[in-house]
């Protein structure tokens, strides 16, 4: 039976510079600051990278391998659990592009080869909106928002 796949792709709009966007993807010690999680990798084509809780802990919660990488404009990364990373079928792909405007930049966020309906699926089409909205909010106020928040109760 053929899986059924699906994609998520976010563009948001930053006042900031391209280079400003793409070291807040790949320098661990900025991506903390608005992700909550740091993305560890030397950033070579064909190397590992981890996205790891930036907590006591330090979980590996994700990892995959640099598919294609030319900053500050491209990155492109496959993606899967750390628990799941043995499993090629596991393993999707997330691509940033980011396109130079007058002052401000244009971040296009593509997650694609999901399974439709997956735990994967459903969670990045919860989290890539308020991640990238916290990297917005950082770079562009210097503060992110809480990536981790969760609703009010309906009062």
């Amino acid at each position: 039976m053929q899986r059924q796949m699906t994609s998520f792709v976010y563009v948001t709009y930053i006042r900031s510079t391209p280079e400003k966007v793409f070291e807040a993807i790949t320098r661990p010690d900025i991506a903390k600051r608005y992700w909550g999680h740091e993305n560890v990798s030397d950033w070579k084509p064909g190397s590992k990278w981890q996205h790891v809780r930036a907590n006591d802990d330090r979980t590996v919660e994700l990892v995959g391998e640099v598919i294609e990488i030319s900053p500050p404009s491209r990155l492109v990364i496959s993606w899967a659990n750390a628990s799941q990373a043995a499993d090629p079928d596991a393993h999707s792909r997330v691509t940033f592009e980011i396109v130079e405007y007058d002052d401000m930049v244009r971040l296009t966020v593509s997650h694609d080869d999901l399974v439709a309906g997956s735990g994967m699926a459903t969670g990045i089409s919860q989290g890539w909106p308020a991640v990238l909205s916290s990297l917005k909010s950082f770079l562009e106020t210097g503060t992110p928002i809480d990536v981790f928040a969760k609703p009010k109760a309906a009062g």
